[in-house]
């Protein structure tokens, strides 16, 4: 363990990820991680997300353990519905900025004043809450910024500075060049991922097991009929937690799919079509699948991808979904929509060698003949045993101790959350 356990008071890591799906899924998985080295834990949502999460996980979910704690502040925003699944992203990020960081002062000086946890050792957050360096930096704690993204799509971040100083990278006005995050000096980068892989070394009956993180309820039946069907025969889609597209093109998807003959699990969120439009689902398209089609809201997707079932991953290409395509051993086709989806895509189609792009228009004649390509053809069975290389990589960099990600996470502990108060 990364302390000492017979300190009488442990570290108390408050740790609190943007509100979103695809960065709350790893930021409980690290500080489950850092749980398991002996922290104390406060995980801080905002309260739109808190409530979230009681809805889909159940009203008891998230009661609070000695020492792994949930704690909110306000995000800033009027109140939402409670039947809205998602908030405006572009508002949710600037009033995040505006309004976050006197609430996270105010819950940082409660919490060193309980009696009921011991004093906020270190501040763990979102690449987006970067405002947390300064609640940290009053306290004297270390402040670590968890990029939940690929290790590429950082690289292509941290080159913002140099472009636009090429004039490169257009921006709407000065005021994207006065905040002074993009004069930021990169400190030490620790690589401590697939962390779902790292979570292999906490026992299974450990206490915190049954805290999840998702905001829609899992449906498991999913995996028993995946146990119903031959080793590498079903394709897995699922375009992530914020995508969204048209009705046309989910028609497209739909037929191109249909038209495969090819086995599917197609996981659609209730608001995948954009602009508030219901989802709709012809009849037809259900017949003539039938028995070989599974539609279903949300699932258990790191079961789902480490299933044998599933020979391929038609995907958005967010990081998540990315790397828990990498930890099966899957191949995907890949359709990125936002954020470092592009560059998850270019990686993975044209550089790692597990991918196919869908490009231009989403056509069911091209969907058809990317997944025939993916589960039928040459070409995908080379995909497949790169993406099963990939597989073993991303094993030996978590496992035993030697792993690559394994030493950084320990390094990060140790160096960085573990030193001494300023």
């Amino acid at each position: 363990m990364a302390f000492n356990a017979l300190t009488s008071e442990k570290p108390n890591a408050v740790c609190m990820p943007f509100p979103a799906q695809g960065h709350i899924n790893p930021m409980l998985k690290l500080a489950k991680l850092l749980h398991f080295k002996g922290f104390h834990i406060t995980f801080v949502n905002t309260e739109f997300i808190h409530k979230r999460l009681l809805k889909s996980q159940g009203p008891n979910s998230l009661n609070d353990l000695p020492t792994f704690r949930f704690e909110t502040i306000p995000d800033g925003l009027p109140p939402a519905d409670a039947n809205v699944a998602a908030q405006h992203m572009p508002s949710l990020c600037q009033s995040i900025r505006k309004h976050c960081l006197q609430p996270l002062r105010g819950l940082l000086s409660k919490l060193n004043s309980s009696p009921n946890s011991p004093p906020v050792t270190c501040v763990v957050s979102d690449g987006i809450m970067n405002f947390s360096l300064d609640a940290a930096q009053e306290l004297g704690i270390p402040g670590v910024i968890f990029w939940t993204t690929s290790a590429c799509a950082f690289m292509g971040y941290i080159q913002y500075g140099p472009l636009i100083q090429k004039g490169l990278v257009p921006l709407k006005d000065a005021s994207y060049l006065a905040n002074g995050y993009l004069d930021t000096v990169i400190p030490s980068i620790y690589c401590i991922g697939p962390l779902y892989l790292q979570l292999d070394h906490i026992p299974a009956d450990n206490e915190l097991k049954s805290i999840g993180s998702n905001l829609w309820t899992e449906e498991t039946e999913c995996l028993q009929w995946l146990d119903s069907k031959e080793p590498n025969s079903v394709v897995y889609v699922n375009f992530g937690s914020s995508t969204v597209m048209t009705s046309e093109q989910l028609t497209e998807f739909a037929w191109g799919l249909a038209n495969s003959n090819k086995a599917f699990f197609w996981v659609i969120r209730p608001d995948l079509v954009g602009e508030g439009k219901s989802v709709v689902v012809a009849p037809e398209f259900v017949e003539e699948t039938k028995g070989r089609g599974l539609l279903a809201s949300w699932c258990p997707q790191e079961q789902v991808l480490s299933h044998p079932a599933i020979g391929g991953f038609l995907t958005h290409s967010g990081w998540n979904s990315t790397i828990e395509s990498v930890g099966g051993g899957v191949p995907m086709i890949c359709w990125p929509f936002n954020a470092d989806q592009q560059t998850n895509c270019r990686y993975c189609c044209s550089e790692w060698g597990i991918g196919l792009e869908i490009e231009g228009d989403v056509k069911r004649y091209y969907i058809e003949g990317l997944v025939r390509k993916l589960m039928e053809g040459e070409e995908g069975k080379k995909l497949r045993k790169i993406a099963l290389e990939w597989k073993k990589l991303a094993k030996e960099a978590t496992t035993g101790s030697n792993g690559s990600s394994f030493l950084d996470l320990d390094q990060m502990v140790n160096r960085v959350l573990l030193s001494p108060r300023n």
